[in-house]
């Protein structure tokens, strides 16, 4: 709990002071903050809610240490005050092993979110979900965090989440496909973001659609490809298991789908993957093959991450705010670390708005 303070009096030096001594300083040595306390007659504590504008002080008090302030040009120590605020508010983003344009979305993101809102970030990275977890955990909560952000796949693990939950540390998921009862989430509705880019392509003139999914162990995966197929039913084609493909959200799963996809005997006209590291991974092998993006294949991605702007042509995608989602993750997070009734948790699901952004490789099949 902070500490109350007063105006105490009597916890200040009673001393007169008619006029600082400034020559007996000697040379770099700053004021204190005691003796600005000592001036204005009040508690050091008081002092600091003062020059720090936290609390309530009378304005009369206030005025009078303003007056030490400037009498005695004190100049208070701005980064160990930042500092002491950031530990109260340490808080963890974690991940394992992402594409390294969607970490840079998340960074940009959470970096911006903390300071913002002075909270000191730690980021830490998990090599292993596997018996390591519980050590991984362990660790990070030996960091004194007050709270922990993780993006999939460890928000999709129950024994994680547990993890920091029992040691009484809110957690944020962010990107997970669904809501959890036990943690805030910050999401997109991937199976509607999914389905709206498959009825682009519906809209285009494609009936044969490939699928490049991602990993199955994440509910994004799952409520994406879950999208992709009820876009199918409802404009009546029928799904052909034939030109779905596993990934794992990589580049290089996007290149060996790929290849199976258009090595097909009846190859589809275009490709939906369930992320822009594996659709840039199909546009490389179109190429590879002397085809040309849109004209004979059109691709589509997914979180329009830096991924979809580095290949030609630009993908056409879901944009799923990955940097705006971090940075609301840390608000919720904050909420609940720094609320004053310490006895409950405030459980939040927070769905952002997804946008299809239309660029360069979709065009109507050629055959």
């Amino acid at each position: 709990m902070p500490a109350r303070s007063t105006d105490g009096r009597g916890a200040a030096r009673e001393t007169t002071v008619q006029k600082p001594r400034k020559a007996a300083r000697r040379k770099g040595q700053a004021v204190t903050l005691d003796e600005v306390a000592a001036l204005a007659k009040v508690s050091p504590m008081t002092v600091s809610r003062v020059v720090n504008g936290q609390g309530k002080v009378r304005d009369s008090t206030r005025d009078r240490v303003m007056r030490a302030v400037r009498e005695l040009g004190y100049t208070p120590n701005l980064a160990a005050s930042a500092l002491a605020t950031a530990q109260d508010t340490r808080v963890a983003m974690i991940y394992t092993n992402p594409s390294s344009a969607y970490l840079r979305e998340l960074l940009v993101g959470a970096l911006r979110g903390s300071t913002r809102t002075a909270a000191q970030l730690v980021i830490d990275t998990w090599e292993t979900l596997g018996a390591a977890a519980q050590r991984q955990a362990a660790r990070t909560l030996a960091r004194r965090v007050a709270g922990v952000i993780l993006p999939p796949p460890l928000c999709e693990s129950k024994g994680i989440v547990s993890e920091f939950l029992e040691a009484e540390v809110p957690v944020v998921a962010i990107a997970s496909g669904r809501f959890h009862q036990d943690i805030s989430c910050v999401r997109i509705d991937d199976f509607r973001a999914s389905k709206d880019i498959t009825q682009h392509l519906i809209a285009a003139g494609h009936r044969r659609i490939g699928y490049i999914k991602g990993n199955p162990n994440q509910t994004a995966s799952v409520r994406r490809f879950e999208g992709f197929q009820s876009a199918l039913a409802q404009a009546g084609i029928e799904l052909d298991e034939s030109l779905v493909q596993g990934g794992f959200f990589t580049y290089r799963s996007g290149l060996e789908a790929s290849e199976k996809l258009l090595a097909h005997a009846n190859p589809p006209t275009a490709i939906c993957a369930a992320n822009d590291d594996m659709a840039a991974a199909a546009v490389s092998v179109a190429h590879r093959r002397g085809m040309e993006v849109p004209r004979d294949l059109s691709i589509v991605g997914f979180d329009d991450t830096s991924a979809a702007t580095t290949v030609w042509p630009e993908l056409t995608t879901i944009r799923q705010p990955i940097a705006a989602m971090a940075d609301s993750a840390i608000d919720i997070l904050l909420r609940n670390v720094r609320r004053k009734d310490k006895s409950t948790r405030t459980v939040v699901d927070h769905l952002v708005p997804h946008e299809l952004v239309e660029r360069d490789s979709v065009a109507p099949p050629a055959r």
